[in-house]
């Protein structure tokens, strides 16, 4: 509630809501929740002064090869499309108040504990490791050899935010936060299952998902250089 917001003065902003289904196709829905109330942050930030560091994501890449970089985007999906409208957004804000630091960073497959309440948004290692701890056979897409994502714990996230307030060269813009090293969906289930000290094979099923995301890897150099990241 941006009136009970108006009461505190903030040295920070952390923007990390957002939907962020990617299979939600509610154009208006997803814009209102993730673009517009976008502008309330940001015009608060500005009267207080604030430094911004708000969740971008790399589905602003689509399907473009891997390694993504900033500056090239490809959009192929509501959410996707949303966060780069925040970056486009973001970057216009800055331009107009020069002295305002909004940082976005494009968070890649970001995994690790108490994300379970997300359900089916939750990370594939999470889905994965809870269906091999039910005894259940690990269930994937066919082909799943070949679908690639750069996979970055939770702790690194949280890190590069905290940078991400004190940028080391570049006070303003948008980072990919990743790790820089791909993993198919396969070797994650092969990995779980060896570290649980199961042997319970896989099952595959047809992709359902039209412009799916087949491979993403971070390319970090940028965040490395200017966040410390």
């Amino acid at each position: 509630d941006l009136v009970i917001l108006n009461n505190y003065k903030f040295d920070y902003i952390f923007h990390q809501a957002a939907i962020s289904d990617t299979r939600i196709y509610d154009q208006e829905l997803v814009m209102k929740t993730n673009v517009s109330s976008f502008f309330d942050l940001l015009e608060i930030a500005k009267k207080d002064d604030a430094v911004v560091v708000y969740a971008s994501s790399a589905a602003v890449y689509g399907g473009l090869p891997s390694p993504q970089t900033e500056g090239t985007e490809n959009p192929e999906n509501p959410y996707g499309y949303s966060k780069y409208l925040m970056d486009k957004v973001a970057y216009n804000f800055q331009i107009n108040n020069p002295k305002m630091k909004i940082i976005g960073l494009r968070f890649f497959n970001v995994y690790g504990p108490r994300e379970y309440f997300k359900a089916k948004t939750s990370s594939m290692v999470v889905q994965l490791g809870h269906q091999i701890l039910d005894g259940k056979v690990p269930r994937l897409f066919k082909g799943s050899d070949k679908i690639h994502r750069d996979f970055v714990y939770i702790e690194d996230v949280v890190q590069a935010n905290i940078k991400a307030c004190n940028p080391t060269t570049y006070k303003t813009g948008v980072y990919n936060i990743g790790t820089g090293i791909p993993r198919s969906f396969q070797e994650i289930a092969d990995l779980l299952q060896k570290s649980l000290g199961t042997n319970l094979g896989t099952e595959y099923f047809r992709n359902p998902y039209k412009g799916y995301q087949m491979n993403t890897q971070a390319n970090i150099s940028s965040a490395q250089e200017h966040l410390g990241f």
